[in-house]
């Protein structure tokens, strides 16, 4: 699989016009080596691939356990003042493909010494294969698990960081670790799309909010749920029927035969504050993005996430968020954990 991941991205080279391509994400250094231990923070690795070289460059500490996991790729050694020149040099690479989006500044002016032809390379990760679906189908099972798990948990006096270490704790136990922070927003911090998960207490009468992932074997999930504890009003009813609704209406355009992205956003029927929904695997956030604006075309293998939202400051706020993955004649959810309101 890795070796054809490589040989496809060698191709391409070919198609645009370039020598070379270094590759410095560390999700895209997974991608084509299958290795995954780099920090996401420090800088330990890079790929580089030409026509008929491919390495994986690190220091001395990863040498043994890439040589003996990532026999498709040679290790080179970098150095301390820099890490690529030797190779640039050995193989007189003129035309370099880059990740513009993902290097620092330091080492796009150490690139510059030594090329003036630099175009940005993408690689694309959005058609998912059989196996990497089924990944991310477990990290959805998880999910679901953790989530009928965490309801009976709730009570009043709760805090919000007390709910997200249990749903941790649960996730830990099952092989598996969250791939991102979890949000756990009571009440008015519901409000907040992106809410820092904090010491609130859980009242009556309000709204709870849970957006989190599982990742497993480097895949991962995403699910939102929004319900009542307590007694709902009238207002928070409507706001949640309105919500259900558009996601629904996205979904149905799909299963119409609609693949434009900003065409099912238009479909939901909602001013949402942020994308309708992205594509997710090895990062929580990657292609497609389905945003008003994009362009994108949704096609068969595609994962992705759709997320309608609706926001009231000081009052509070509804998402649901499901997976899905585009098949040959069909639109199959990966997240199955009830979207009727819940009142507990």
């Amino acid at each position: 699989m890795y070796k054809l991941r490589i040989s496809t991205l060698q191709k391409k080279l070919k198609e645009e016009k370039l020598d070379a391509v270094l590759v410095s994400s560390v999700s895209n250094i997974t991608y084509l080596s299958g290795y995954a231990n780099f920090s996401e923070k420090e800088r330990e690795a890079y790929i580089f691939i030409g026509a008929d070289f491919a390495y994986l460059i690190s220091d001395a500490r990863y040498m043994e356990e890439i040589k003996s996991n990532v026999p498709h790729l040679t290790f080179f050694e970098r150095s301390h003042k820099n890490p690529i020149a030797d190779l640039f040099k050995k193989h007189k690479i003129k035309n370099l493909g880059i990740e513009e989006n993902n290097l620092t500044v330091s080492e796009f002016k150490l690139i510059k010494r030594h090329f003036k032809n630099l175009k940005h390379f993408e690689i694309s990760r959005s058609i998912k294969t059989k196996k990497e679906i089924d990944k991310i189908e477990k990290a959805c099972k998880i999910g679901d698990m953790a989530f009928e798990y965490i309801l009976k948990k709730f009570k009043a006096g709760v805090t919000e960081k007390e709910i997200a270490k249990d749903m941790e704790n649960l996730v830990r136990d099952r092989s598996a670790e969250f791939s991102f922070p979890a949000i756990v927003a009571f009440g008015k911090n519901s409000a907040v799309p992106h809410h820092h998960t904090g010491e609130t207490v859980l009242n009556e009468n309000e709204f709870v909010l849970l957006d989190f992932g599982v990742k497993f074997e480097n895949y991962c999930s995403d699910m939102t749920r929004t319900f009542f504890f307590g007694k709902p009003n009238k207002k928070q009813k409507n706001m949640y029927q309105a919500v259900l609704k558009a996601q629904q209406k996205a979904v149905e355009a799909i299963e119409q035969g609609e693949r434009k992205v900003a065409k099912i956003f238009k479909a939901a029927g909602l001013a949402i504050p942020h994308s309708l929904g992205h594509g997710i695997g090895l990062e929580v956030h990657e292609a497609p993005h389905i945003s008003p604006k994009s362009k994108e075309i949704l096609k068969e293998g595609m994962v992705f996430s759709i997320e309608p939202g609706i926001y009231i400051p000081n009052f509070g706020g509804v998402r649901i968020e499901d997976l899905f993955v585009l098949e040959k004649n069909s639109l199959r959810k990966l997240t199955h954990a009830s979207v009727e309101p819940k009142i507990i």
